[in-house]
């Protein structure tokens, strides 16, 4: 089973285009869509989950028409928005069983079997019967995973899962969704460059509705060995470093400036080389060194 999305635009009626010509292949298994806030990637998430239609272009989901078989994608389909409601006042067995009888899980024994076997899958089992309005950010999280696998979806969409969760909640929920991809597809939007780093296997990173890059997040950091420079500075100087060298990132470290700079040599005294990883990629894709230049945007780095 794979995903393939070929040439698909969308442009909303106020002249905003939010996607461009996205074409991409996804095989099963984890896949991050790496971008800024404003990227596409909802869009594209929505669109995929039969709930928007694009202007141009086609999407199969194995032998499925995604935008011609909207019913008969949905029956194979978990969604979980970047917001979605639950019912505050109603416990998490009895809301889940609820959306397993919409599902179609008629028989009351199967109906009750799988909605236990989620709730244990998704760590919730022990507070099945706890009001969802008492729920955690994170455990609310988690009862959306449990709705989508009902059905055992073959495509599963998950929307900026981890913004606003505190550092223990991401841990939980990101194990959670590291267990999901060994069968169907999954797609993980983020604005979050850990996430993709942790989880994923393949990625691309979108902006502006364009996708910049599509790569193995390992292979990426692989080619920017060696062209990647980091010296610690004073925040004062910086202003004077972006105008010497090509800056990618700067961070805070102990109130002094890091920065990192993209070079394919030594870019004089003061730097030193560094392992590349997932967040030299995104920024140096973002400015340009994968592709058309273009000012770069700043991802949440999650704590």
């Amino acid at each position: 089973m794979e995903l393939r999305i070929q040439g698909v635009s969308k442009t909303y009626p106020n002249g905003v285009q939010a996607l461009n010509d996205v074409t991409l292949t996804i095989p099963a298994g984890m896949y991050g869509l790496l971008g800024p806030n404003g990227a596409g990637k909802s869009t594209l998430m929505r669109i995929l989950a039969t709930l928007q239609e694009p202007d141009e272009g086609s999407i199969r989901l194995g032998d499925l028409d995604v935008v011609r078989q909207k019913d008969l994608v949905r029956q194979t389909l978990g969604y979980l928005p970047q917001e979605f409601g639950v019912y505050p006042r109603v416990s998490a067995e009895e809301l889940l069983e609820h959306f397993a009888r919409l599902k179609g899980i008629a028989e009351r024994k199967a109906r009750r079997e799988v909605v236990e076997a989620l709730l244990r899958q998704t760590n919730l089992w022990e507070v099945r019967g706890q009001k969802l309005g008492g729920y955690s950010g994170g455990m609310k999280q988690r009862f959306g995973v449990a709705v989508a696998l009902l059905g055992n979806p073959k495509l599963m969409i998950v929307d900026e899962p981890t913004a606003g969760l505190d550092p223990g909640e991401r841990v939980r929920f990101l194990n959670l969704l590291s267990e999901l991809g060994e069968n169907s597809v999954v797609i993980l939007s983020t604005h979050i460059v850990e996430d993709v780093s942790e989880l994923c296997t393949r990625m691309a990173i979108i902006d502006r509705g364009e996708i910049l890059l599509e790569a193995e997040p390992l292979a990426a950091m692989e080619e920017m060995r060696g062209r990647i420079w980091r010296r610690v500075i004073e925040r004062a100087s910086l202003a004077e470093v972006e105008r010497e060298h090509d800056v990618i990132s700067t961070k805070l470290l102990g109130g002094r400036t890091v920065v990192h700079v993209h070079a394919d040599a030594s870019p004089g005294a003061g730097f030193e080389p560094v392992e590349p990883d997932l967040e030299d990629v995104y920024f140096s894709t973002m400015a340009g060194h994968h592709g058309r230049r273009r000012e770069p945007a700043v991802p949440e780095v999650a704590p």
